[in-house]
């Protein structure tokens, strides 16, 4: 009995020895299981440059006990943060669970095919108000591109009119090295207009190689006599995004033209909204211009900036508006479409309105006939026609010209020095040719010479006009000091209708500028 009762305790203590490796065995699996899960929540926290050793450590923590327990181990989604469960409480974590679509912003406000660069690029932009532009010369003044107006809506009629030196500016350009950019001045009052204002601009300048943006301006909405004046702030935002989302969808790289303060903090354009999706062309004079590169604060975001429209340039004679874009391009772009186009013409009456008429004249004793109706020095003279010999006038000037076809060309003459009486004899002294240049008034009777017949009148542009100090454009003291666009008004005080200037009054100030360029306001 006594040998029996050592032998059970005996076995009582084996016994008790494998219930403590077991249990010993247990806790050391349960540690395993703690340190790989702890491990796992750790290496997924890191950095996705250490998916190594992420997967080695979940292979530890999958490994069995030698037990032969399988320990199951659920590994958190990559995506997902759940370090800190107070995240849930924070209204902006629950919008993170929405994903939208995957977007590439630069495809949205870039179309372009050449690749854009963040160099800073100079610029100018122009119209038919530049008269006709001597590319070559502005090419050696270094400028990189040019904004070239391509066309408006009138805002009278609704009917789009292309700008008449629109093809030659960009052909010329084109031929000279400076990139091409273009811009629409915009009357639309619907988004179904300002759609087509865009698909009329996309086909206009389809032959051409447009790199730099396709710009949407609109200026005057506030006047009582725009198509626009009943439009509101969203209205006119809403139909601006119109015709750049239009202008994307055919290929073309959008931007917004307005002025800093029209823009700035939503005033006149929801400006927040259109900068967020494409290009800010901002307009704001007589700011700090000595580091072009930096440009001032604004308030909001902006691509481009218009920093004087009285810049002066190599191959312009008037004035004209000058740029910086805070963006560049690595090449030019080829044309949409490639087809053989023809050659374009500059029109040399731009500056001027020619009324049609049909007769013959000849000149008093003998005149000048011109190759535009100018004396500056971009104009020559091809031929002179003396008394006895015909021309058929084809259109007279307010101005004080004259559209002539002498020998199956056409040329202009000073209207003052022709005559429609054939049989007149010549006179027996020839006056040296005086005459107003476009927008000029005579040189024998300059500046405050010029007689005005007093009226009183609210005017305002047809498009856009340049008043001036003096009634001249060829005076050296004769300077640009405002520019009147349609929509806004000044009073006009007086009136000479043999050279086409009037007088007038605008912000305080007497003024003058060419009658054929304003309107009455009715």
């Amino acid at each position: 009995m006594n040998n029996g009762h050592r032998g059970s305790s005996s076995r009582r203590r084996r016994l008790r020895r494998r219930r403590q490796l077991m249990m010993a065995a247990c806790c050391l699996g349960l540690v395993v299981l703690v340190l790989g899960t702890v491990l796992i929540v750790k290496k997924v926290k890191g950095t996705d440059d250490e998916p190594v050793e992420v997967a080695a450590e979940v292979d530890v923590a999958n490994e069995e006990p030698e037990d032969g327990t399988t320990v199951e181990v659920v590994e958190p989604e990559e995506t997902e943060d759940t370090t800190d469960e107070t995240d849930a409480e924070d209204p902006g974590a629950s919008t993170q669970s929405e994903q939208g679509a995957s977007v590439n912003v630069e495809d949205i406000v870039n179309a372009s095919n050449v690749g854009e660069n963040s160099t800073t690029t100079y610029g100018i932009d122009v119209s038919k108000f530049q008269g006709t532009i001597d590319w070559a010369q502005v090419a050696s003044s270094g400028i990189n591109f040019a904004m070239i107006r391509v066309g408006y809506r009138d805002s009278t009629t609704g009917e789009i009119k292309p700008d008449t030196n629109a093809k030659y500016n960009m052909q010329e350009a084109e031929k000279n090295g400076i990139k091409i950019g273009a811009y629409f001045f915009s009357t639309a009052v619907t988004k179904d207009e300002a759609i087509e204002e865009a698909d009329w601009v996309a086909s206009y300048v389809a032959q051409y190689p447009i790199t730099y943006p396709v710009g949407y301006n609109c200026e005057g909405f506030e006047n009582s006599i725009s198509r626009q004046y009943n439009l509101t702030k969203d209205d006119r935002s809403n139909i601006a995004i119109a015709f750049l989302g239009e202008v994307y969808n055919k290929g073309y790289t959008p931007i917004f033209y307005a002025s800093k303060n029209e823009m700035a903090s939503d005033a006149k354009w929801n400006t927040s909204t259109i900068g967020t999706k494409y290009k800010i062309w901002m307009a704001w004079y007589n700011q700090d211009s000595s580091n072009l590169a930096t440009g001032p604060s604004a308030g909001f975001k902006y691509d481009m900036w218009q920093y004087t429209n009285q810049g002066t340039i190599p191959g312009i004679t008037k004035k004209v508006d000058v740029d910086v874009a805070y963006f560049g391009y690595n090449g030019t772009e080829t044309a949409k479409d490639t087809s053989e186009r023809a050659t374009a013409s500059a029109d040399v009456e731009a500056l001027m309105k020619f009324t049609e008429v049909n007769e013959t004249v000849t000149a008093k004793s003998k005149t000048n006939l011109r190759d535009k109706p100018s004396q500056g020095a971009d104009s020559k003279v091809m031929v002179t026609l003396e008394n006895g010999q015909t021309a058929t006038r084809t259109g007279t000037s307010t101005s004080g010209w004259s559209r002539v076809v002498y020998n199956g060309a056409t040329y202009y003459a000073v209207s003052s020095y022709l005559t429609t009486d054939l049989s007149a004899p010549a006179q027996s002294t020839a006056p040296a040719e005086q005459a107003p240049a476009a927008e000029e008034a005579p040189a024998q009777a300059p500046g405050f010479k010029t007689k005005f017949t007093d009226v009183n009148e609210t005017v305002t542009a047809k498009e856009v006009v340049n008043l001036r100090s003096k009634p001249s454009v060829t005076d050296a003291d004769s300077q640009v000091v405002a520019t009147l666009s349609a929509g806004q008004t000044a009073i006009r005080t007086g009136i000479n209708n043999e050279y086409g200037w009037s007088r007038v009054e605008y912000n305080g100030q007497v003024l003058y500028c060419v009658s054929s360029y304003i309107k009455v306001v009715e």
